[in-house]
């Protein structure tokens, strides 16, 4: 296991460049591990719609970063008091949604700080019910990253402020109240201690595990290859926020992998324009998914028909292709 230093950078856009370039660049057939702390920003998942997850004119006030990430999953707030970590590893298809074998070593070093932290629902780290870490995942064919936010001493009133909870994702989770719901894990430790000394103590419980665990440092050029990805990708309003979509049909459903929200332009009973936002996990690209969907008449043996051959499951997860197929379309729709 190799440790990629950051060298204490807090730039969410250059922090999320540099997990990519370590992705796309490093060393095949070896592990990487990645820490980074965010200054205050909203990391977006990447079939999120941006301007439907923010509270604008909050953001704009108090300069918060928005920035999307490369994984799916919902949006998430962080600032100075929140530790991200990302184990980069070759692809495997055992791993992909497998948040437990990389959140089990971090858990394990949170137990042993007798903090009684656990995995909980599809993406979650637990303790005492209330949540200190969502985890998600990004995969090309050959590589992979599982990372992951770790709450230690974060403002929690800024969740609420800085993000628009959509009222099915609070329903969904049975408690009316965002900060009810999260919590730091400074709450839990015996002796206090600041996040830099938190992610000192993580990064040594995760060393004394492995015995080939290194320490690398970006050369000159590798970092102008991340600055290169900032300025093209993770620091550009079309990656962040992009055009909302023309619709005059929209759907969504939350499923047990996570919500899945369609819109719509249909025109003489055409799909014209599809777009699908929500924060599951797939390992391809919606985009595929809406090409498939375009230009197909919005009648239901026509729609299931255009699915028949592709797998659902790649693009949200486990979401049967009958329950799709009723979400996209509706008998009481009257297209265009």
């Amino acid at each position: 296991m190799i440790f990629i230093e950051n060298e204490g950078v807090n730039d969410p856009r250059i922090n999320l460049a540099l997990e990519e370039f370590a992705l796309r660049n490093f060393k095949h057939g070896q592990d990487f591990l990645l820490f980074y702390i965010n200054e205050p920003c909203i990391i977006i998942g990447r079939n999120q719609n941006t301007l439907e997850e923010i509270n604008h004119e909050y953001v704009e006030e108090k300069g918060i970063h928005v920035v999307r990430r490369m994984s799916g999953g919902g949006a998430v707030y962080q600032d100075l008091g929140n530790l991200n970590f990302s184990f980069i590893t070759d692809y495997d298809m055992k791993s992909l949604n497998n948040f437990k074998k990389f959140t089990s070593p971090v858990i394990k070093v949170l137990n042993s700080m007798k903090v009684e932290a656990e995995m909980s629902g599809r993406n979650d780290i637990l303790v005492d019910g209330k949540k200190i870490s969502g985890n998600a995942q990004y995969s090309t064919t050959k590589r992979m990253f599982s990372h992951g936010t770790l709450l230690f001493d974060a403002n929690l009133n800024e969740v609420a402020n800085a993000l628009n909870v959509k009222m099915s994702k609070i329903q969904s989770k049975g408690h009316k109240s965002v900060r009810s719901r999260v919590a730091n894990i400074s709450e839990f430790l015996q002796e206090p201690m600041s996040t830099e000394q938190f992610r000192a103590r993580l990064l040594k419980g995760l060393y004394d595990e492995r015995d080939d665990f290194e320490i690398y440092h970006l050369t000159k050029g590798e970092w102008e290859g991340v600055y290169e990805l900032r300025d093209e990708k993770y620091g550009s309003w079309d990656w962040n926020f992009g055009r909302s979509p023309k619709f005059n049909i929209q759907r969504d459903r939350r499923f047990p992998v996570g919500e899945v929200d369609l819109r719509l332009f249909v025109d003489k009973g055409i799909i014209e324009e599809i777009t699908i936002y929500g924060d599951f996990f797939g390992k391809e690209p919606v985009k595929e998914l809406e090409t498939t969907l375009k230009g197909v008449r919005y009648d239901k043996a026509e729609l299931t028909n255009a699915l028949k051959g592709v797998d659902i499951s790649a693009f949200f997860g486990d979401v049967p292709k009958d329950e799709f197929i009723e979400l996209l379309y509706g008998a009481d729709e009257d297209p265009a």
